[in-house]
């Protein structure tokens, strides 16, 4: 929380009741949902709500410290376009170069902090990635569906999202794509050649990204298919578990927050 700040979150499980006192003697006027925000001080009407020095929202009217703040009692600031926002690069960022990590090194994508054996499944067939996923550890699933329109003018959004989540180093290139066969999108525009620069994904001496077709006539059953998959995802795990940590800048590593505000 900043000094500035006129809210603060509530975390405790639950929230908080009305009555509540907080450490800094402020008692709550209401109940506070968990993860909501309480005023710490009396905001008058048009002030902006501050949360890590940044307005949230305007107040519509007076709010008195120790009540809970939500999305009625404020003026929403209008969102900002693309071209408004700032992308966060190496070249804007300062790291203390004396600071470290230990990490994986994976000299193409960065450094991985916590390596994953990625299945990509293209498609809508969950069971048998989610029964594979339950007895192969270090995994990540991501997915599109199967009647994606992706000839659409804003397909490439999607795809090209699954494919840098492949990219990402914790997966250190060990990414297999679960495919059901008859899906629109197809393993190849997926991840077309070049993707992922590894040779030999599937161990038989051929080049490419490591695909498992379930429609294949080779799997017959339901059994068939979840064992051909973790045959596949055993190759990938041998070669992360043969990696070691190392001690790296931590200017090197690219850290993604689920949420700028609560991370």
């Amino acid at each position: 929380m900043h000094e500035r700040d006129n809210v603060a979150i509530v975390a405790n499980d639950g929230g908080l009741l009305a009555g509540t006192v907080l450490a800094d003697a402020l008692t709550l006027r209401e109940r506070v949902p968990q993860a909501h925000k309480v005023a710490l001080v009396d905001i008058a009407a048009g002030e902006p709500v501050l949360r890590y020095n940044v307005t949230i929202g305007h107040a519509l009217r007076d709010i008195a410290a120790g009540s809970w703040v939500h999305e009625r009692l404020l003026q929403m600031p209008a969102a900002r376009t693309l071209d408004e926002r700032t992308s966060v690069t190496s070249e804007n960022i300062t790291v203390a170069p004396a600071r470290t990590s230990r990490s994986v090194a994976k000299p193409t994508a960065g450094f991985a902090v916590t390596p994953e054996n990625a299945s990509l499944p293209p498609h809508c067939t969950p069971t048998t990635r989610s029964d594979a996923g339950q007895v192969s550890r270090r995994r990540a699933f991501s997915r599109s569906r199967c009647g994606v329109a992706i000839d659409a003018p804003d397909a490439i959004v999607p795809i090209r999202t699954l494919r840098n989540i492949s990219l990402n180093p914790n997966f250190g290139g060990e990414v297999m794509v679960v495919s059901l066969g008859c899906e629109k999108l197809q393993p190849e525009r997926l991840l077309p050649p070049g993707t992922i620069a590894i040779e030999d994904r599937r161990g038989d001496g051929t080049e490419g990204v490591d695909v498992v077709r379930l429609q294949d006539d080779e799997h017959v059953g339901f059994m068939s298919m979840v064992d051909s998959i973790m045959a596949q995802a055993t190759l990938h795990l041998a070669r992360l578990d043969a990696r070691r940590r190392e001690t790296c800048p931590a200017s090197d590593l690219v850290v993604g927050v689920q949420c700028g505000g609560s991370d």
